[in-house]
């Protein structure tokens, strides 16, 4: 029974939210997107009077691919399910694969903790209280073997969301492959290895930029000469968007970081655009407003494909296709009402599908409050099973195409990032805008007005600033990992450590001092492989960190400018 007085509380607060509920209800005259688009009461043939379908639109699988680089696209198979997923050591997240697998997820994804996204072992004292924490820790080739117990690299894809130290993770995967009697070639994943969207999103660069993309391209390098099956970058706008930019800045400013990568392979590994352009893909954010999102997808693969042609001058059509992954927006995530977010991710994962991506992974709810429990990973990977096969978006592709605001939308999209990308090609290009500040001055900008919309309630966020909830209790467990977990990582490593020829890793380790000192001197006009040498480094067992403080001895630790 509610006594007297908790039941005229409960009145009183639910008068209050109803008032709030017609107050959010109250529509402005004016609307726009998330882009700060203006977006008119109704759209009509008079605002894509100027479209030509075979130029701006065309059909799928044909240039410029706005509808989508494959004729059947979802028709002929659905997209990768990929869920991003990583905890504790090796073998807890290689029991969360097989747990994720059992439920429908269709590809591999990689999630890193803070250590190791930074080349750091588990050991170092810069590691302590991160090991395991937002993502599985790996500094080692067996690190690897445990990682991939009971999953070959031939019968499934995997992602690995990793930087910095791109190349010995790779170099790693590889020597697995090897060891199993697997040659490379049969061997297909991604591996994200863009370390320019760090300066100015992620922010776990460790060189400067013209080191990292001397590292990022010397892995295109090899796997373009020895895995034709690996995606060889994800050149990614997703950590853009997370850090505050809005869905026209993560559309430009990614692709110019990927005109950047192109312009360095061309111009100083002098390699032959279409030999390594069919094996890069991008990685996009889906965010809150739905068509903006999808208009966003689409304006990707017509600007890539434009550019690619018209300034590459690439000639196979596989070279012209943007293929993409998606997540949806972690930004986007309340920890007020967790569930709401299933409704989120749901409609983001939407805009993906609708958009045409090649791979998608879905948010878990409760990511907001922790490492997402198995619970949460599970609904997540069930979510893209329905809208694969429940809902009827994949029975025709690009369903939305024709549609008056959509045209319109992509094509403002489409327009409004290219003057982007010339804007920062006038600059010297990615790498001189980044040196410059241009970015982080730019999407602090961004970031604080989305702020300040939503404190406005000019954005309304439910559970945020539209219905908010008295407590913060949750109806589920959060998952914790365990406290003892970084002493187990050090013991192991230092026993690692005592049963290796340590002669063998100090000749390896001078060895690529060396090949960085060329570099630094020549300041990366020639560049020489390092791919080779970090390959037999993960042979002779040197760790990680060990490689990537023997390349800091040389390139030093990039310190970003103070910008005002």
């Amino acid at each position: 029974m509610i006594g007297e007085e908790a039941g005229k509380k409960l009145i009183k607060k639910a008068m209050e939210e109803r008032e709030r509920a017609k107050k959010g209800l109250e529509r402005r005259d004016d609307f726009e997107t998330l882009s700060w688009v203006p977006v008119k009461r109704i759209y009509t043939p008079e605002d894509v009077r100027e479209l030509n379908y075979d130029k701006d639109v065309g059909r799928p699988g044909e240039y410029p691919y706005t509808r989508g680089i494959y004729p059947n696209m979802f028709r002929g198979r659905i997209w990768t399910i990929r869920m991003f997923s990583g905890l504790g050591g090796p073998e807890d997240t290689n029991r969360r694969w097989k747990e994720l697998m059992a439920h429908g997820e269709t590809g591999l994804s990689t999630a890193f903790d803070f250590p190791t996204i930074n080349g750091i072992d588990s050991d170092d004292p810069l590691a302590l209280g991160e090991v395991g924490r937002c993502g599985v820790s790996v500094c080692t080739f067996e690190d690897m073997e445990s990682l991939f117990s009971g999953i070959r690299p031939d019968e499934i894809t995997v992602n690995f969301t990793i930087n910095t130290p791109a190349e010995y993770i790779l170099a790693s995967y590889f020597a697995l492959a090897k060891k199993r009697g697997i040659p490379i070639s049969k061997v297909g994943g991604t591996t994200q290895n863009d370390s320019l969207k760090d300066f100015y999103s992620q922010k776990h660069y460790r060189f400067s930029p013209e080191a990292h993309l001397y590292l990022n391209t010397d892995l295109i390098r090899y796997c373009t000469k020895n895995a034709p099956l690996w995606n060889t970058i994800s050149i990614s706008g997703y950590h853009i968007r997370e850090a505050g930019s809005t869905a026209l800045q993560e559309l430009a400013w990614t692709i110019a970081d990927g005109v950047e990568f192109v312009r360095y392979l061309t111009e100083r590994w002098k390699m032959d655009v279409d030999s390594f352009a069919p094996r890069l893909s991008f990685f996009w954010n889906a965010h809150d407003n739905f068509f903006e999102e999808i208009a966003k997808f689409r304006a990707a693969r017509k600007i890539w494909a434009e550019i690619m042609r018209d300034w590459f001058g690439a000639k196979n059509p596989r070279s012209l296709m943007c293929r993409f992954h998606v997540q949806t927006g972690g930004c986007t995530l309340t920890y007020q009402y967790p569930e709401t977010n299933i409704a989120r991710v749901a409609i983001q994962g939407m805009a993906a599908v609708l958009g045409g991506c090649q791979s998608l992974h879905t948010d878990s709810y409760d990511e907001a409050i922790c490492t997402p429990t198995d619970k949460a990973a599970d609904i997540a990977t069930l979510t893209q099973r329905i809208l694969a096969y429940e809902i009827g978006a994949t029975d025709t592709v690009d369903p939305l195409g024709g549609s008056y605001y959509v045209e319109w939308l992509t094509r403002e999209m489409t327009e409004g990032a290219m003057r982007e990308i010339e804007k920062i090609e006038k600059m010297g290009g990615a790498t001189k805008a980044i040196l410059d500040g241009y970015f982080w001055r730019e999407i602090a900008k961004s970031a604080s007005e989305y702020q300040g919309k939503i404190e406005k309630n000019e954005i309304i966020k439910v559970g945020v600033n539209d219905i908010k909830p008295e407590s913060m209790e949750y109806s589920f467990e959060p998952l914790r990992i365990p406290l003892d977990l970084e002493e187990k990582r050090r013991k192991w490593l230092k026993e690692y450590r005592e049963n290796r020829d340590g002669n063998k890793i100090d000749t390896i380790l001078d060895t690529l001092r060396k090949t960085a000192e060329e570099m630094h001197d020549n300041k990366f006009d020639e560049p020489q492989p390092m791919f080779e040498h970090m390959y037999e480094a993960v042979n002779v067992k040197a760790t990680m960190g060990e490689v990537m403080d023997a390349l800091q001895d040389v390139f030093g630790r990039f310190r970003e400018p103070p910008i005002f």
